[in-house]
Protein backbone atom coordinates (compact mmCIF):
# COMPACT_ATOMS: atom_id res chain seq x y z
CA UNK A 1 0.00 0.00 0.00
CA UNK A 2 1.13 3.55 -0.86
CA UNK A 3 2.04 6.21 1.77
CA UNK A 4 -0.35 8.41 -0.02
CA UNK A 5 -3.52 5.95 0.54
CA UNK A 6 -2.61 4.99 3.92
CA UNK A 7 -2.49 8.84 4.50
CA UNK A 8 -6.03 9.31 2.62
CA UNK A 9 -7.66 6.38 4.24
CA UNK A 10 -6.49 8.33 7.86
CA UNK A 11 -8.41 11.48 6.47
CA UNK A 12 -11.03 9.75 5.32
CA UNK A 13 -11.29 8.18 9.15
CA UNK A 14 -11.02 11.47 10.57
CA UNK A 15 -14.00 12.27 8.79
CA UNK A 16 -15.91 9.20 10.00
CA UNK A 17 -15.03 9.77 13.27
CA UNK A 18 -16.30 13.46 13.23
CA UNK A 19 -19.62 13.35 11.17
CA UNK A 20 -20.36 10.28 14.34
CA UNK A 21 -19.62 12.82 16.74
CA UNK A 22 -21.28 15.77 15.18
CA UNK A 23 -24.64 13.33 14.70
CA UNK A 24 -24.53 11.70 17.93
CA UNK A 25 -22.25 12.86 19.93
CA UNK A 26 -23.19 16.72 20.57
CA UNK A 27 -26.69 15.62 21.10
CA UNK A 28 -26.71 12.10 23.00
CA UNK A 29 -23.43 13.17 24.99
CA UNK A 30 -24.08 16.89 25.22
CA UNK A 31 -20.13 17.83 23.87
CA UNK A 32 -20.90 21.05 22.10
CA UNK A 33 -24.05 23.49 21.83
CA UNK A 34 -25.67 22.51 19.05
CA UNK A 35 -26.21 26.13 17.98
CA UNK A 36 -21.96 27.04 17.64
CA UNK A 37 -21.94 25.87 13.68
CA UNK A 38 -20.09 28.21 11.79
CA UNK A 39 -21.21 29.10 8.07
CA UNK A 40 -20.88 25.21 7.33
CA UNK A 41 -21.96 22.33 9.72
CA UNK A 42 -19.85 20.27 11.10
CA UNK A 43 -21.51 17.28 9.47
CA UNK A 44 -20.65 18.73 5.96
CA UNK A 45 -17.14 19.33 6.80
CA UNK A 46 -17.20 15.62 7.96
CA UNK A 47 -19.03 14.37 5.38
CA UNK A 48 -16.91 16.11 2.87
CA UNK A 49 -13.60 15.09 4.37
CA UNK A 50 -14.53 11.61 4.62
CA UNK A 51 -15.51 11.21 1.35
CA UNK A 52 -12.44 13.05 0.05
CA UNK A 53 -10.06 10.73 2.12
CA UNK A 54 -11.72 7.24 1.39
CA UNK A 55 -12.29 8.29 -2.43
CA UNK A 56 -9.00 9.46 -2.95
CA UNK A 57 -7.54 5.90 -1.58
CA UNK A 58 -9.92 4.58 -3.46
CA UNK A 59 -8.01 6.59 -6.61
CA UNK A 60 -5.05 6.34 -5.19
CA UNK A 61 -4.78 2.27 -5.13
CA UNK A 62 -6.42 2.33 -8.92
CA UNK A 63 -4.35 4.78 -10.56
CA UNK A 64 -0.72 3.80 -8.91
CA UNK A 65 -0.24 6.02 -6.98
CA UNK A 66 3.57 6.35 -7.47
CA UNK A 67 3.76 9.73 -8.73
CA UNK A 68 3.02 13.25 -7.85
CA UNK A 69 0.74 13.81 -10.77
CA UNK A 70 -0.98 10.34 -9.68
CA UNK A 71 -1.57 11.84 -6.46
CA UNK A 72 -2.89 14.76 -7.48
CA UNK A 73 -5.03 12.62 -9.50
CA UNK A 74 -6.58 11.04 -7.05
CA UNK A 75 -7.22 14.03 -4.73
CA UNK A 76 -9.11 15.42 -7.69
CA UNK A 77 -11.35 11.93 -8.42
CA UNK A 78 -11.70 12.19 -4.26
CA UNK A 79 -12.72 15.52 -4.62
CA UNK A 80 -15.51 14.40 -7.16
CA UNK A 81 -16.92 12.15 -4.07
CA UNK A 82 -16.65 14.19 -1.65
CA UNK A 83 -18.90 17.17 -3.06
CA UNK A 84 -22.36 15.68 -3.95
CA UNK A 85 -21.54 13.82 -0.34
CA UNK A 86 -21.45 17.07 1.49
CA UNK A 87 -24.61 17.85 -0.05
CA UNK A 88 -26.40 15.16 0.52
CA UNK A 89 -24.77 15.21 4.49
CA UNK A 90 -26.53 18.88 4.17
CA UNK A 91 -29.66 18.21 3.38
CA UNK A 92 -30.40 14.93 5.40
CA UNK A 93 -28.89 16.77 8.94
CA UNK A 94 -31.12 19.53 7.87
CA UNK A 95 -34.12 17.75 7.15
CA UNK A 96 -33.74 15.63 10.52
CA UNK A 97 -33.00 18.82 12.16
CA UNK A 98 -36.63 20.93 10.93
CA UNK A 99 -38.42 17.98 11.21
CA UNK A 100 -42.09 18.42 12.32
CA UNK A 101 -43.15 16.68 15.11
CA UNK A 102 -46.02 15.90 17.17
CA UNK A 103 -47.19 17.90 20.30
CA UNK A 104 -46.42 16.24 23.25
CA UNK A 105 -49.47 14.64 25.15
CA UNK A 106 -50.72 16.56 28.24
CA UNK A 107 -53.38 15.35 31.06
CA UNK A 108 -55.77 17.50 28.82
CA UNK A 109 -55.32 15.51 26.72
CA UNK A 110 -56.81 12.43 28.87
CA UNK A 111 -60.61 13.96 28.94
CA UNK A 112 -62.53 12.20 26.76
CA UNK A 113 -60.52 8.92 26.27
CA UNK A 114 -62.55 5.76 25.80
CA UNK A 115 -60.89 2.97 28.12
CA UNK A 116 -61.27 -0.65 30.00
CA UNK A 117 -61.04 -1.17 33.92
CA UNK A 118 -57.95 -3.09 34.47
CA UNK A 119 -58.25 -3.62 38.60
CA UNK A 120 -61.60 -2.90 39.85
CA UNK A 121 -62.43 1.05 41.34
CA UNK A 122 -63.50 0.85 44.72
CA UNK A 123 -66.23 3.36 45.90
CA UNK A 124 -63.91 5.32 47.75
CA UNK A 125 -60.56 4.41 46.25
CA UNK A 126 -58.40 4.13 43.42
CA UNK A 127 -58.36 1.12 40.55
CA UNK A 128 -56.66 0.98 37.31
CA UNK A 129 -57.98 2.00 33.57
CA UNK A 130 -56.04 1.61 30.54
CA UNK A 131 -56.76 4.00 27.64
CA UNK A 132 -55.13 5.09 24.72
CA UNK A 133 -53.78 8.31 23.84
CA UNK A 134 -52.60 9.52 20.77
CA UNK A 135 -52.77 6.20 19.93
CA UNK A 136 -50.48 4.77 23.02
CA UNK A 137 -52.36 2.84 25.43
CA UNK A 138 -51.70 4.24 28.79
CA UNK A 139 -52.45 3.12 32.14
CA UNK A 140 -53.38 5.29 35.06
CA UNK A 141 -54.56 5.01 38.53
CA UNK A 142 -58.79 5.73 38.45
CA UNK A 143 -61.50 6.91 40.30
CA UNK A 144 -65.54 7.04 39.97
CA UNK A 145 -68.54 7.91 41.53
CA UNK A 146 -69.14 4.31 42.01
CA UNK A 147 -67.27 0.87 42.29
CA UNK A 148 -66.78 -0.64 38.54
CA UNK A 149 -65.85 -3.76 37.70
CA UNK A 150 -62.82 -4.99 35.78
CA UNK A 151 -63.62 -5.19 32.36
CA UNK A 152 -65.90 -2.29 32.16
CA UNK A 153 -65.80 0.30 29.49
CA UNK A 154 -65.21 3.51 30.85
CA UNK A 155 -64.78 7.20 29.61
CA UNK A 156 -62.53 9.81 30.99
CA UNK A 157 -64.42 12.53 32.49
CA UNK A 158 -61.77 14.67 34.30
CA UNK A 159 -57.67 14.33 34.55
CA UNK A 160 -56.88 14.58 38.38
CA UNK A 161 -53.17 14.33 37.41
CA UNK A 162 -50.81 13.36 35.26
CA UNK A 163 -51.00 9.65 36.09
CA UNK A 164 -54.66 9.62 37.78
CA UNK A 165 -58.75 10.76 36.13
CA UNK A 166 -61.86 10.53 37.55
CA UNK A 167 -64.39 7.91 35.19
CA UNK A 168 -67.80 6.91 34.14
CA UNK A 169 -69.20 3.76 32.62
CA UNK A 170 -70.45 3.92 29.67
Amino acid sequence: MATATLVFLIIGGVGVVVLTLALLGAELLHLANPNVDGPVPLEVAAGFTGALGFGAAIANELLGGDSPAEIAGAVGLGLLAAVPTAWLAAKLSRAARDMRTDATPTRNDLVGALGVVVTPIPANGYGEVRVRVAGQPVKLNARADRPVPTGAQVFVVESLSETSVHVETY
